[in-house]
């Protein structure tokens, strides 16, 4: 085996031997202009070799492998068993040999640089930055081997191990190799962004720059001068307050000098030197093919480069080929789902939507530049997007205000400006009855013509009745219905203020409406508690599976075995019947469906069963109809006592008929959409088994993981997918963990829209008001329905809520949301229930404690979070 390789000898695709550092080093060597200091790596051989000679290293790792990542006393003590085990075992003599060989070609008296360089390091998707430890300035055979130990052991450091563990790397492929390189002794030093690593700009090269090494500013003992540079200009300059800098010691090792006063407040870098290092910064950029982390030293006036590795942070782009600068707005903020979506998801909703829609990090985007840029539609785009989510409107007004984000462009809409306010349909209950039959009948015939279809005529088929989805879709009469409760409950809340001084009426008047699907599925779900609450044996086996778990197939059979289950079963089949297709992120095709996992929904069963009465679900129903019937008396009696009073009355009238008519049919044409999803999963997933006898495919899910016209061709040719399969499994795990930006641009420059707010208490947290009301209550942090532990006046926290949440609704006493707006599925089902809510609280989540009392203002948009009991201040954030 060969256990030395110089750094010359290897580049980018060496990663296998010399691990992600050594190969990016290796590879700076061929950059242009780029100086590396000399050196060599210790091979990820070598370590496969003192870890063969470590004694139970195998057993020691398989304990490790068995460990939940949350279990940190667990990963603390067998981590540290492992890395004991490999620093008393020390370096292999025929490793150390080879060690020692390579020293000699640099003279007894170099200092070195030992660093750890894991094989699955400053990958494109993972840096795994800071996991493993690094030695400067070490002289000596016997330390150099001593710390080249310390760097292996280093690959099982407690934040390594965890790491690995969230990010799905197995701790079996990864090896470590160690990076040993020549001593540089710096007057300066810092790291280099390529992109703005705050704002993911990706025209934006910002520098950090600290005296001395900068293994300070990498550990955060110093602060640094931070320059920004683009297109060829300093823009800007934080030069920083330097008392203190890490420099080597005369001894070996570092340590900390301070700075001399009259140093202390000058820039670490001229101007000259910085655009020369941005300059570099691109020319290294350009070579590896994407932004990059850059770490610098400065040597008299000599720039050398002692790592580069890819930013992994920042949100991926849309692939676009014109060169021309576009604005993208999050579909999954509209939609309340910003989860990663699975590539045939992605694709389905492509087709779907006829806007121009962008995938990137798993996620779909509008690109909305076009629209921006027309007079004619731009007011409309961001007062409509607003409404769906502030934040996003707030963002739009920011970028219309920079003339460097979208042009003036031309209204090349015919037909003049859009009309100042739509025609309002009169209050006819028929017109929603004859909508929702015809998506019915349109649904029936779908499942009718599907039956027996296969291969591309089965994808043919799909991608042909995906237009008349479109079609039901984008109805006009259908946009009609929802436009006109939309603004008819805009007007009531408006005239109502400035008549009677009412605020934010038209939530108590959208209670308990008719045709509201989401609101009814709620509802149905206490139906079937009291279909199981006269089974105690029943109740009980539900209990065991909501507390642990457990598999569908199971489930059933299990269910049906106990005195009362056949009825439980029946109940439940009845309510999957109706609802079955939903699902948390039903937006996405692959997700799994309740009809699939009825598990899902035992959690609130059960919770329903504990929690309420039988008849609950007409008497919460008949609740909200009579406190709107009861609103509309007072106002309408209130109005005719004004001057010109009848005829405000009589236009009130009106307006709450359209509003009680229409605003429950919002919530259907997604209903229908996904029922029409459900139908196309099943035939498709029926398709990915024949693909599967066929050995095409290795599972049946596969499919998810490719895009509808990719799957069309292998279904065609039947070619081996697995590698691809592979590919994306891996990229959909790294998208999970990034957060999708609300409105970003061509350049990767997040803007962030601002609540712009004064009238809030203190301390307040501002979102926007959606439901009016004010209730106090415990706050239920929750990430997944399923595992929703409620109880009634609970006030349900969390990310988002789409459609698949609504059977907790009618247990909460309030509801904030970090994602949402006036007409997102929380909203309404929350305005549906009488339940105060607040959404598009930025980091709700992780500001508010679960557990801790909070008071939710509805009516006002703010939560206060509320001193804990006995002790005067408020409880603290964060978990």
């Amino acid at each position: 085996m060969n256990y030395v390789l110089g750094l010359d000898e290897v580049g980018r695709e060496q990663g296998a031997p010399a691990g992600g550092k050594g190969a990016n080093l290796g590879e700076l060597t061929r950059v242009a202009g780029t100086r590396v200091p000399d050196g060599f790596c210790v091979t990820a051989d070598a370590f496969t070799r003192a870890m063969d000679a470590v004694p139970s290293f195998g057993d020691l790792l398989d304990r490790l492998s068995l460990l939940d990542p949350d279990d940190r006393d667990g990963i603390r003590v067998a981590s540290g068993t492992l890395r004991d085990s490999i620093e008393d075992h020390g370096v292999p003599d025929d490793v150390a040999g080879a060690v020692l060989a390579a020293l000699g070609g640099f003279g007894g008296d170099a200092a070195f640089a030992v660093r750890s360089s894991a094989t699955a390091e400053d990958l494109p998707t993972a840096s795994f930055a800071g996991q493993q430890d690094s030695y400067l300035n070490v002289s000596g055979r016997d330390q150099i081997l001593r710390c080249v130990t310390r760097c292996w052991a280093s690959l099982f450091t407690e934040r390594a191990v965890t790491y690995r563990m969230r990010n799905g790397f197995d701790h079996r492929q990864v090896r470590m190799a160690v990076v040993v390189q020549k001593m540089v002794f710096p007057d300066a030093a810092g790291v280099m962004f390529t992109a703005d690593p705050v704002t993911s700009d990706r025209t934006v090269v910002s520098v950090e720059a600290v005296f001395g090494l900068g293994e300070a500013l990498v550990s955060g003992s110093v602060k640094p001068d931070v320059y920004s540079v683009r297109a060829g200009d300093v823009v800007t300059r934080a030069v920083a307050r330097k008392r203190h800098a890490l420099w080597a010691a005369p001894t070996g090792g570092t340590r900390v000098r301070e700075v001399e006063p009259e140093r202390r407040n000058i820039p670490v870098l001229s101007d000259a030197q910085i655009l020369r290092l941005a300059r570099l910064g691109r020319d290294i950029e350009a070579h590896f093919g994407c932004p990059q982390d850059i770490e610098w030293c400065l040597v008299g006036d000599d720039f050398r480069v002692v790592q580069s590795r890819p930013v992994t942070t920042l949100f991926p782009l849309p692939a676009v080929r014109d060169g021309e600068k576009h604005v993208y707005v999050s579909v999954g903020h509209q939609q309340m789902m910003t989860d990663a979506m699975k590539p045939l998801g992605i694709s389905v909703w492509q087709l779907t939507s006829p806007a121009p829609m962008r995938d990137a990090g798993g996620r779909l985007f509008v690109d909305v530049t076009a629209a921006l840029s027309a007079p004619a539609t731009r007011a409309a785009l961001v007062e409509g997007l607003g409404r769906s989510d502030p934040l996003i409107g707030d963002a739009l007004h920011t970028v219309l205000a920079r003339a460097d984000l979208v042009g003036s462009g031309t209204d090349e809409q015919p037909g003049g400006p859009v009309p100042d306010a739509p025609d309002l349909l009169d209050a006819d209950p028929e017109v929603v009855t004859e909508l929702i039959a015809h998506a019915e009948a349109s649904l029936d015939a779908l499942q009718r013509e599907i039956r027996g279809r296969s291969g591309t005529a089965l994808l043919d088929f799909i991608e042909c009745d995906i237009q008349e989805l479109r079609r039901l879709l984008f109805d006009p009469r259908s946009l009609r219905v929802i436009t006109s409760a939309t603004e008819s409950a805009r007007w009531l809340d408006a005239h109502l203020h400035e008549w009677l001084g009412k605020r934010n009426v038209a939530d108590t008047l959208a209670q308990s409406v008719p045709h509201n699907v989401t609101s009814e599925m709620g509802l149905a779900l206490l139906d079937v508690a009291d279909a199981i609450r006269p089974y105690p044996e029943v109740v009980e086996f539900l209990r065991h599976v909501a507390r642990s778990g457990g598999d569908d197939e199971r489930f059933r059979r299990e269910l049906g075995e106990i005195p009362g289950g056949r009825q439980a079963e029946a109940a439940i089949d009845e309510y999957l019947a109706e609802y079955g297709m939903r699902c948390a992120g039903e937006i996405d095709i692959t997700r799994p469906r309740w009809s699939e996992r009825p598990t899902a929904l035992v959690p609130v069963i059960v919770g329903n069963v504990e929690n309420f009465a039988p008849g609950a679900a007409m008497r919460r129903f008949e609740h909200g109809r009579r406190e709107a019937e009861e609103k509309t008396r007072e106002l309408l009696g209130r109005l005719r006592t004004l001057p010109d009073g009848n005829r405000k009355a009589d236009e009130t009238e009106r307006m709450i008929d359209r509003l009680r008519t229409f605003s429950g049919y919002r919530e259907y044409p997604k209903y229908a959409m996904v029922s029409r999803y459900f139908v196309y999963k099943r035939a498709l997933s029926a398709e990915a088994e024949r693909l599967v006898h066929a050995g095409v495919l290795r599972h049946r899910d596969d499919i998810f993981y490719l895009r509808f016209e990719e799957l069309r061709d292998i279904v065609r040719t039947h070619r081996e997918c697995d590698a691809l399969v592979r590919e994306r499994k891996d990229l959909f795990r790294t998208y999970t963990s990034l957060t999708p930006p609300r409105v970003f641009t061509s350049d990767g420059e997040v803007i962030v829209g601002e609540y712009r707010r004064e009238d809030v208490p203190d301390g307040a947290l501002t979102g926007m008001p959606v439901s009016a009301g004010v209730v106090e209550g415990r706050a239920r942090v929750v990430d997944d329905m399923a595992k929703a532990d409620l109880e009634p006046g609970d006030i349900l926290v969390t990310a988002y809520t789409d459609p698949s949440w609504t059977p907790l609704f009618v247990s909460i006493g309030g509801l904030v949301t970090e994602v949402g707006g006036l007409m997102t599925h929380g909203a309404v089902v929350a305005r549906e229930y009488g339940v105060p809510a607040v959404v598009g609280v930025q980091h709700a989540t992780g500001t508010i404690r679960d557990g801790s009392l909070i008071r939710v203002n509805g009516t006002d948009g703010y939560v206060e979070i509320m001193p804990e009991a006995g002790t005067g201040r408020d409880a603290p954030p964060g978990p």
